[in-house]
């Protein structure tokens, strides 16, 4: 096909003409004009990132590439002579490890199947990694399927790979410079791409989870011990806590969403005590599993190593109402927000201890909600506290007492703290919640501590908490009623920072980014520079230290960035605190 026969179809694909092309190539083509505003005439070259940004991608994917690399070499020794190419690229579409014959390299370099490449959608057009960046699905882009004339040669096929919580995060591709015509020609490279994957993920998964019980699961029992098809994580009360892509497209048909926090006898015939009978000591035969829906599949269980006490499942799936909206998947949230449903019907005072910008008063409306609904509540910042306004306020009003927010309250001055003791101890029908940045002992008259202390609820800040994606998912959706999203630079430079204003800072960035962006994809260009103040390494305490690495999931570079230091204070501060990657 001619450039310029391309370039019509492509015209003809934007008027919604049929081109007998796939689908998902047409929605493609589609996006790189009316969404990036590419150009399918212009002949540019790949693009390759400089050495010190593939060095950063690299930093920032080393346990994922670390985990594929046996895989991948395995599949490059399968198609050895056949001129394939492999590529491992990040989930913003940056090449961070590559296999090709070394003789082809720069025909390789030039045609961007080569380290350090970026087929990001809104880069390099239509592309196998960048389309399945955007879908999430496996998928062969044939030749002239790709939106750049530059590409039109190449025939690419690629598959996601999503972490133990069903985030996309890298992408495996199989690509040749040459291939035949048909597009058919690529189903082996389709088969061999998306098995490859699906043992990344079960390799990941495996790392991860040695604290945890783990089901690996298959339709055919001779293929259970040696080539599972998909695994789940559980944990000691048989909640899911982990899964690969195939268990999501196995067990949930609502999707991964759906997975995550509910119990295993929920999709299969089976309870957390019933997982030592399917221990590799029995028959792989007899290792037989009903599922909910009439069908069968073969379970092999593997016990934890080194079993985690407590691991809830994240709020998002197991808690409705006012706590809901409040945080996605992160077990520090989900124990605090579990005390919080438990507290909430209670006349306990409740101290909500956390920095600036938190979600301590949000929080706090939420408890109120769950434990005097309908009742007032009265909100007073102790740094401009106005006593006989307040009492004036609680003696008056229509309907029972409600809830007191004290915001600030460790800003309380102390000539104002005798009075605020007498007022509380006066109207004792008020549940008294108080929220402050710091250590209330040693702030407060005695009188006053006890009669505000009941309960502490420490709020994590945000460089600590593992839903950070679902937290600026959430926020966006509330900014744009169009299909928001972040592009991969914009969203991995919103991940890396540290937050001092924590929730508060990244909604007034956001509003800022909103603002700047002239489409419903916000890129790094429309973000507001980041604030300074970060959490040195150097003055963090050791657990404080530790929360921000897993957080990171143990990305070195990652957590560097976020506390405002460099990886190599990471680890000398790691390897004086004793503190271990987790295995």
């Amino acid at each position: 096909m001619s450039d310029k026969v391309h370039i019509e179809e492509i015209e003809h694909a934007l008027r919604g003409r049929a081109t007998g092309r796939d689908d998902l190539v047409s929605e493609s083509w589609r996006r790189c004009v009316e969404l990036y505003g590419l150009d399918p005439a212009r002949r540019d070259p790949a693009h390759i990132v400089t050495d010190t940004e593939l060095r950063e991608h690299r930093e920032q994917s080393e346990r994922l590439i670390a985990t594929a690399r046996s895989g991948l070499q395995s599949l490059f020794r399968q198609v050895a002579g056949q001129n394939y190419v492999l590529l491992l690229s990040d989930a913003k579409g940056v090449c961070v490890d590559y296999f090709g014959d070394p003789q082809f390299e720069d025909e390789l370099r030039g045609s961007g199947l080569f380290l350090g490449s970026d087929w990001a959608e809104d880069r390099a057009g239509t592309s196998a990694v960048g389309a399945c960046l955007y879908t999430g699905q496996p998928l062969t882009i044939h030749q002239t399927d790709h939106f750049g004339i530059a590409h039109t040669p190449l025939s690419c096929t690629a598959a996601p790979i999503f972490d133990s919580l069903g985030k996309l995060t890298a992408v495996l591709d199989i690509s040749l410079l040459r291939s035949p015509g048909p597009k058919s020609s690529q189903r082996l490279a389709m088969t061999l791409v998306t098995s490859s994957a699906r043992r990344v993920e079960l390799a990941n998964l495996m790392a991860e989870s040695r604290r945890e019980w783990v089901l690996r699961l298959a339709e055919r029992p001779e293929f259970l011990d040696v080539d599972p098809e998909a695994a789940i994580t559980l944990d000691g009360s048989g909640r899911i806590v982990g899964f690969t892509g195939g268990a999501a497209a196995m067990l949930a048909e609502g999707g991964a969403g759906a997975l995550l926090g509910q119990s295993i006898d929920s999709y299969l015939d089976l309870s957390v005590d019933e997982l030592p009978d399917l221990m590799r000591d029995r028959p792989t035969e007899q290792r037989l599993i009903r599922t909910r829906n009439g069908g069968a599949l073969f379970g092999h269980a593997i016990a934890p190593q080194n079993p985690r006490v407590g691991r809830a499942a994240p709020a998002a799936t197991r808690r409705g109402g006012a706590l809901a909206d409040l945080a996605g998947a992160d077990p520090a949230m989900d124990a605090l927000l579990g005390q919080a449903e438990r507290l909430a019907p209670t006349d306990i005072p409740l101290v909500l201890a956390g920095e600036t910008g938190t979600g301590k008063a949000r929080l706090a409306r939420a408890i109120h909600t769950i434990g005097r609904p309908g009742a007032r509540l009265l909100v007073e910042d102790c740094a401009r506290l106005d006593i006989a306004r307040l009492e004036a306020a609680m003696a008056g009003g229509e309907g029972r007492a409600g809830t007191l927010l004290l915001r600030g309250l460790d800003d309380l001055p102390q000539d104002q703290q005798p009075q605020l003791s007498a007022l509380l101890d006066a109207h004792p029908e008020w549940r008294i919640v108080t929220s402050a940045r710091r250590d209330l002992a040693g702030l407060l008259r005695p009188d006053l501590l006890y009669r505000v202390s009941g309960a502490v609820l420490a709020v994590p800040p945000l460089r600590q908490r593992r839903d950070f994606d679902w937290l600026v998912d959430r926020l966006l959706r509330r900014r744009m009623s169009d299909d928001p999203r972040l592009s991969p630079a914009a969203r991995a430079e919103l991940a890396g920072r540290n937050w001092p204003g924590n929730i508060r800072e990244l909604e007034r960035v956001l509003d800022v980014a909103v603002a700047l962006a002239g489409s419903p994809v916000i890129d790094l260009t429309d973000l507001p520079p980041p604030l300074a103040a970060p959490v040195a390494a150097d003055e963090a305490p050791d657990d404080e230290l530790e929360r921000v690495l897993e957080a990171c999931g143990w990305n070195m570079s990652k957590a560097a960035r976020r506390l405002g230091v460099n990886r190599s204070t990471i680890l000398r501060r790691m390897r004086k605190a004793g503190i271990a990657v987790p295995q």
